[in-house]
């Protein structure tokens, strides 16, 4: 359980942890999109499942993941230019967090996991 202090108000929430990842599923998709976009993936997965990243970052990336995979959107995306900005913020939102909040041990455990799930000496 997390815990999250905003203002006066504490919030607690169950925050993913990695007994409820799908490991070959993620791996499966991963492998679709390719090494590229891979990484970033399995740092942000890193991130959410790291204990010292604080709770209400842990949170944000839970919910704008989310928000991003889900197939309903509060615009939608059929609309030209606003369908899309939605998904803009809540994917500025990861960024940052992303950016703020890696260590360099998230980037290489997710390394390791990228050079596991994708070795360089395969085609």
């Amino acid at each position: 359980m997390a815990k999250a202090r905003s203002g006066n108000d504490v919030v607690e929430a169950e925050v993913i942890d990695s007994e409820v990842i799908d490991e070959g599923l993620l791996r499966r998709l991963l492998r679709r999109a390719g090494r590229a976009l891979a990484r970033p993936a399995l740092e942000a997965m890193e991130l959410v499942l790291d204990p010292g990243t604080p709770p209400q970052v842990r949170l944000t990336m839970v919910a704008a993941l989310t928000y991003v995979l889900l197939p309903t959107d509060l615009i939608p995306d059929l609309l030209p230019v606003a369908g899309f900005s939605d998904d803009l913020v809540a994917l500025t939102a990861l960024i940052g967090l992303h950016r703020n909040h890696v260590t360099d041990s998230i980037r290489q455990r997710a390394q390791r996991k990228l050079d596991q799930w994708f070795p360089r000496d395969r085609p």
